[in-house]
């Protein structure tokens, strides 16, 4: 299974809400690699994968990917740039 299908799977199939680290320990890679193939999951696939802000109780920043549905301004923001 490639490290696209792992993400992918966590991510789409799954449900999971995961940083880059999490992940990257997860499937023993980098976490550059999985912001790497994050990166193609969202230009190639088309994927909508959110990167969100998360302060834990002890005031820790991180940031975890997670997939959800675009909103219209974002389709119509997309529809714009192709017509271009």
């Amino acid at each position: 299974m490639t490290l696209n299908s792992k993400i992918f799977n966590a991510l789409v199939v799954d449900g999971a809400e995961l940083t880059a680290k999490q992940m990257a320990a997860r499937f023993g890679t980098s976490a550059q690699s999985v912001i790497s193939r994050i990166s193609e999951l969202r230009l190639d696939k088309g994927i909508a994968v959110y990167r969100n802000k998360h302060t834990d109780s002890n005031n820790r920043t991180v940031f975890k990917y997670r997939v959800g549905s675009p909103t219209r301004a974002v389709v119509a923001a997309g529809f714009k740039a192709l017509a271009a």
